[in-house]
């Protein structure tokens, strides 16, 4: 059986998809008893909100449907991050773009982008819904719902779990 695996989630400030999409994971990877072989952390490209809990509206959008995200803290990526966790997934192309450059080259097959786990959406970013209203959140859980599943279903698939 391989190493436990590491996932990191990132968005710009992390305060919205990120912390949203590490909490959709946890409860999908606690669901499919995979939580013991899988650690999970969540952060941002920009320093812009460190230590501050996710946004209200990412907080009220995920707990309408049973996710738990108020215990969860902005942090920034660290140089470390891409040393210790095997999958980085960018929700969206700056970000992606962001995380490659600063990656070193040793671990550049790490970075990839979130909706890659999510065929059947037809995306490959998860918009920010910062500056939107309250049904972007709503859209941003359904794609990150999506894009979890597909990622706990390689997960799965790579630990040889059925």
């Amino acid at each position: 059986m391989p190493k436990e695996i590491g996932v990191l989630f990132v968005c710009m400030g992390n305060i919205c998809r990120s912390p949203t999409a590490e909490a959709v994971f946890a409860r999908l990877i606690a669901d499919a008893d995979l939580n013991q072989h899988i650690r999970h952390d969540s952060a941002g490209t920009y320093d812009f909100h460190p230590g501050k809990r996710p946004d209200p509206r990412s907080q009220s959008a995920a707990g309408r449907r049973g996710y738990e995200l108020n215990h969860l803290q902005a942090r920034v990526i660290r140089d470390r991050d891409f040393e210790e966790f095997d999958h980085i997934l960018a929700m969206d192309r700056d970000n992606y773009d962001d995380l490659r450059a600063r990656c070193p080259r040793e671990h550049i097959h790490k970075v990839e982008l979130f909706l890659t786990y999510a065929p059947r959406i037809d995306a490959e970013e998860v918009p920010d819904p910062y500056t939107g209203g309250a049904q972007g959140f709503d859209l941003v859980l359904d794609m990150i719902e999506e894009g979890t599943k597909g990622l706990v279903d390689h997960l799965r698939d790579r630990l040889g779990r059925s």
